[in-house]
């Protein structure tokens, strides 16, 4: 049984979004504390199915009191918008309490880390309640060649709630969870389509930033050049809140410095228009979208064109790239993120205060010593790495 979506006053719970539930806190309708045990007891009825959560942070109901107590402290005052609301972490975003982060594998399981992400210190000065870890496609699908997306050692396989198919990764459990409510907002990372692919099969809203926008300090990477933290979220203006609430300079990442004078006055919230679609130019790259003429996915997706259409946005059809089939066979960026992978895990891991693993190499020799944990009869594990210094 699904817990009861509305409150004793009324509110409904369910699809709610930022500004819903801060509403509901001003009339009190809802309380923070209510809103935590919302989501952990549905937490508690999907995620056996779902696999969406990898943790829940055991003194998030704490956290939440904290939230309704400052409320009642001052119920006039200027709260940030994400106030006493519940966020999940993919889990290669670093916290420090008593969660894990460990993307997914049990080689990290354990492991202490120095510091609160620069995105996760944002949150919490915000007032935001970290809920918990979010799945995902074990080290951000950088492990292996024939895991399916949405897997890792530790949290098992990811479904899409509308399919109970693929949720495609490797911010799979970020997006599942927000999809089936189990959260009001979440987290993920991107390198190459690991927040954009999972927010379009699990049908939410995923914005990937550019890169130094938010800060990566904390975050076990990929590639310094590449990786981002994004927000996965329900609609748009949710998915701005949290993009603003995270955005800024980090003196633990470089990057945010450059970026940061392109980080609006005001955030991004203001740019909000109902009307935004009106006038705007959209190219529909058919390849990408070649459903069969008569099924159920090609009469959505053009539903889809026509609402944008309807909504005032220009839609050039058919648009043709370049040497796309090159494009996309070319294996230099996979050289590329090998080559820096290997480099920025090998730092990442020598930052740790504790950790069973200091080294790339040290991850092998562990999954290679505990195979059925990690799976290595089913899954291949850094096919392609070459570990010589």
């Amino acid at each position: 049984m699904l817990p009861t979506t509305s409150t004793e006053q009324g509110f409904s719970i369910e699809e709610a979004t930022v500004r819903d539930l801060q509403l509901a806190f001003q009339r009190n309708q809802l309380s923070s504390k209510e809103l935590v045990e919302f989501y952990l007891e549905r937490i508690q009825t999907l995620n056996t199915d779902l696999k969406a959560v990898l943790e829940v942070n055991s003194d998030a109901v704490a956290q939440a009191d904290i939230a309704d107590q400052e409320r009642k402290d001052k119920p006039h005052g200027s709260f940030s918008a994400l106030h006493g609301i519940p966020i999940l972490l993919k889990d290669n975003i670093a916290t420090k309490d008593k969660l894990n982060t460990t993307a997914g594998s049990y080689a990290l399981l354990g492991s202490v880390v120095p510091r609160d992400a620069g995105v996760v210190t944002r949150l919490r000065k915000a007032g935001a309640i970290i809920l918990g870890k979010a799945t995902l496609s074990e080290w951000s699908n950088f492990r292996s060649n024939n895991a399916p997306s949405g897997w890792c050692a530790r949290g098992g396989q990811g479904k899409n709630p509308y399919t109970k198919g693929d949720p495609c990764g490797s911010s799979s459990g970020s997006a599942i969870s927000v999809a089936a409510n189990m959260v009001t907002v979440s987290l993920g990372t991107e390198t190459n389509g690991s927040i954009l692919c999972p927010s379009g099969y699990n049908s939410v809203v995923g914005i990937k930033p550019t890169v130094g926008l938010t800060s990566r300090a904390g975050v076990i990477p990929i590639s310094p050049r590449q990786d981002t933290v994004g927000p996965i979220c329900r609609t748009v203006s949710d998915a701005a809140c949290v993009l603003e609430t995270i955005v800024g300079i980090d003196t633990n990442d470089e990057a945010t410095i450059e970026a940061s004078k392109y980080v609006p006055e005001g955030g991004y919230s203001q740019f909000l228009r109902e009307d935004g679609l009106s006038g705007k130019r959209l190219g529909v790259v058919r390849s990408y979208y070649n459903f069969g003429n008569g099924t159920f996915m090609h009469k959505t997706f053009q539903l889809h064109l026509e609402t944008l259409r309807q909504r005032g946005a220009l839609l050039v059809d058919n648009l043709k790239i370049d040497n796309i089939v090159e494009i996309n066979m070319d294996q230099s960026e996979d050289i590329a993120l090998e080559i820096e992978f290997k480099l920025a895990l090998n730092a990442y891991l020598n930052d740790l205060v504790a950790s069973p693993v200091r080294s790339l190499a040290d991850v092998i020799e562990y999954n290679k010593n505990h195979s059925e944990q990690e799976n290595l009869d089913e899954y291949d594990h850094f096919p392609n790495m070459d570990l010589r210094n």
